[in-house]
């Protein structure tokens, strides 16, 4: 079972670069959701169209799917300090592109769509490159507690990021919410800046071409009897059951008939929920049991879907996409914490890079094949198949929770590296 300690998340905060890097990266992630809110909004404002909701969606997310590899191969091969501090800057301008575009009253759905994949790409860089740099942050025992305080500030960053878009929405003007967004990239580059002496260099391998050290990093995800299933668990997950959120704008106007109030309100139970699961999940000491956590998170995922799917009364729908917010969390926090763990060093950008892949592109994907059917069969009833899909994925992956849980090494606070790996 996972050993529960009041002291796991204070004892993290005690790295003077750890602390300065969440503070900074708690700013950034409150722009981040800011933007969210009001790309989504203003796309169904601009469309009213499911479709264009899983298309804006896809922008920004299917990018991981071409350019995730690239940027994981990138995270082991460059300084991934460096390689963050840039893609913050360039997610910087981006933003003060959109806002000052929608400002100038020039942008329309088009534009909104190639801004938002241009987002998309530099994110693909970005993300396998912060994933990794958090082990170089912490010690190993640690890592679940420094994971899943970050994942606390995400989804803190998810209730405060929407109230204040709604803000920004309703008594000033949408584009401000994404210069908003530019300004707090520019804070994380300056919280970075100064931990800059207190972060060790992190060029791990520049052997071989880049396509060569990208199929080993598949090679190797792949063969590794507990990553395999848990890499599939997080995919099914990724394109069957977390697209809801996605579809929120949606689900907030034409299902319970509450517009933009309904979107903020929606997205904020989300991320309250999302935050009691991290916080329960930072106080982890061990490594141990959090196979069964990855995987009966998928669980109540999928039946707290179900439900949110059957009603048209909005609070039963909050208090679903809250259990929903949680349900993710642990299932995120458990799987990368057990990544990280076991883990090979010198694959740990590219096989974050895969992890993130689902993470980011399957939601998209989902998005994208959710809204198209809402098209024809309504909002709910897509939602509602992808959490049958997602039951289905999990009864065949808790056939094998021992055997993972082996191949991860749970309860060792060393890395297995190797440990697990198909002959």
């Amino acid at each position: 079972m996972v050993r529960l300690s009041s002291l796991g998340a204070v004892k993290v905060f005690r790295n003077r670069a750890y602390r300065i890097y969440t503070e900074g990266n708690f700013v950034s992630l409150i722009g981040t959701w800011v933007q969210r809110v009001a790309t989504g909004w203003l796309a169904w404002d601009l469309t009213h169209s499911g479709a264009w909701l899983g298309a804006i969606a896809a922008a920004e997310l299917l990018p991981s799917i071409v350019l995730g590899p690239l940027g994981g191969a990138a995270a082991d091969r460059m300084d991934r300090f460096q390689l963050i501090l840039v893609a913050q800057v360039l997610m910087a301008v981006q933003a003060f592109a959109l806002g000052f575009g929608v400002l100038a009253g020039w942008v329309d759905i088009w534009p909104l769509f190639l801004l938002t994949l241009v987002h998309g790409i530099i994110v693909s860089f970005n993300q396998p490159a912060r994933l990794s740099l958090v082990r170089s942050l912490v010690r190993t025992e640690d890592l679940p507690a420094a994971i899943a305080v970050n994942s606390v500030l995400w989804n803190s960053a998810r209730f405060v990021g929407p109230a204040c878009a709604g803000v920004l929405i309703v008594f000033m003007d949408i584009g401000w919410a994404f210069i908003v967004n530019g300004v707090t990239f520019l804070v994380f580059v300056v919280a970075m800046l100064q931990i800059r002496s207190n972060v060790p260099r992190t060029v791990v391998s520049k052997s071989g071409s880049v396509l060569r050290q990208i199929q080993e990093g598949f090679a190797y995800s792949f063969r590794h009897e507990g990553m395999a299933p848990l890499l599939m668990m997080l995919f099914i997950s990724a394109v069957f059951a977390r697209p809801f959120a996605e579809l929120l704008p949606g689900f907030a106007d034409a299902v319970f008939g509450w517009g933009a109030d309904g979107l903020a309100l929606l997205t904020a139970a989300t991320g309250i929920g999302a935050v009691i699961g991290g916080i329960w999940m930072s106080q982890a000491a061990r490594l141990g049991g959090l196979t069964g956590l990855a995987l009966h998170a998928n669980l109540l995922l999928a039946l707290v879907l179900l439900l949110f799917c059957a009603t048209d009364w909005f609070w039963l729908g909050m208090v679903a996409t809250g259990a929903a917010g949680m349900a993710m969390t642990v299932h995120g926090v458990a799987t990368q914490s057990l990544i990280q763990h076991a883990c090979a060093p010198e694959m740990l950008g590219r096989v974050l890079s895969i992890y993130g892949l689902s993470f980011r592109a399957g939601p998209a994907l989902g998005a994208l094949l959710m809204g198209t059917a809402s098209e024809g069969f309504g909002l709910q009833a897509p939602v509602a198949a992808g959490a049958v899909v997602c039951l289905a994925g999990w009864a065949w992956a808790a056939r094998q929770q021992g055997g993972i849980a082996q191949a991860m090494g749970e309860g060792s606070l060393s890395p297995t590296n190797q440990q697990g790996i198909k002959p």
